[in-house]
């Protein structure tokens, strides 16, 4: 298949590395060093722990335009990247696009392209489950054996699944499908938040995080209070074992926590690094809109929101 991954970042990288492997034609929408990068030396990921590197040939493109005509597009970024690209998506002819990342407004980006596109467009939301970060020349990837992607579309079946099932059919990767990524991103988006609080409220320190029982408690009691807000105003917390977790097995949770922050890898996944500042705002900025529809209390998870000033209403 001719696939293209705009963005070019830890997880745009690690996707079309996937893909690549797959057997697909992959294109790669860079922009500023990144685009030398992999035209000078390919895309160089280094896995973390399974202690390799590989090193990919991508095509390389730094601009969309509308006759260039892929399969499938993974758009790939930060959340508040999304809408400065969706007039050359919207533009493009291609029919099958996949956003992938935190997304606190999938419905209207699906409008949107829905309404400005001069071909009918079919688009799916997901999330992929791997983390990392970037060093010069190369990506470092942390991730388990086989990395899971969340997808589906908003509130019905993708009619259209085995074309992206097709881009994986030679891959080590999981596809989950879900019904209504809405609530997934909304439902994940409640765990990003307090959980990416904790290294602003005990000063960058995790480990010292670890052994705070206050801070931990307060997080988790944030974590429901968030799950409150979103079944105040109708959404189903997805998946259900999200809100399990924090209600019916908070002590295992309360240990989970401790056992994440007191290792390198938790470290790595939950430092003021892990999710840019800019994204965070955007999601807290998200998170405040539904918290005043819901119109209820969030004493802990007001609390945390106050060690990152930034991020106040």
């Amino acid at each position: 298949m001719r696939v293209l991954v705009y963005g070019a970042g830890v997880l745009g990288s690690y996707l079309a590395h996937v893909l690549v492997r797959g057997g697909n034609d992959v294109t790669m929408l860079a922009r500023g060093r990144r685009v030398d990068e992999l035209l000078n030396d390919g895309l160089v990921i280094r896995h973390y722990f399974q202690l390799r590197t590989t090193v990919d040939k991508v095509n390389v493109i730094t601009e969309l335009q509308p006759e260039d005509v892929f399969d499938l597009i993974f758009v790939v970024m930060k959340y508040p990247d999304f809408q400065a690209v969706l007039p050359a998506l919207a533009a493009n002819h291609s029919r099958h696009v996949v956003i992938t990342g935190n997304n606190a407004s999938p419905g209207e980006m699906l409008s949107y392209l829905q309404d400005n596109s001069p071909v009918e467009k079919k688009v799916a939301f997901a999330f992929q489950l791997n983390g990392g970060w970037r060093e010069s020349g190369r990506m470092i990837s942390v991730r388990g054996p086989k990395v899971q992607m969340a997808i589906g579309g908003l509130g019905e079946e993708l009619s259209w699944q085995s074309v992206i099932n097709q881009a994986f059919v030679k891959t080590n990767y999981k596809l989950t499908y879900y019904k209504d990524m809405d609530e997934w991103l909304k439902s994940h988006m409640i765990m990003v938040l307090p959980l990416n609080f904790l290294a602003p409220a005990s000063n960058g320190n995790l480990r010292q995080a670890a052994r705070d029982k206050l801070l931990l408690n307060q997080t988790i009691d944030a974590l429901d209070e968030g799950h409150q807000v979103l079944e105040t105003l109708g959404v189903t917390i997805t998946p259900a074992s999200q809100a399990q977790l924090v209600r019916d097995k908070r002590k295992l949770l309360y240990i989970g926590l401790r056992i994440i922050l007191a290792t390198p890898f938790g470290r790595t996944l939950l430092s003021d690094k892990a999710v840019s500042a800019d994204e965070m705002s955007a999601l807290q900025h998200a998170f405040n809109e539904l918290k005043l529809r819901a119109n209820i209390p969030t004493p802990n998870w007001d609390k945390l929101q106050e060690y990152t000033p930034t991020l106040q209403n």
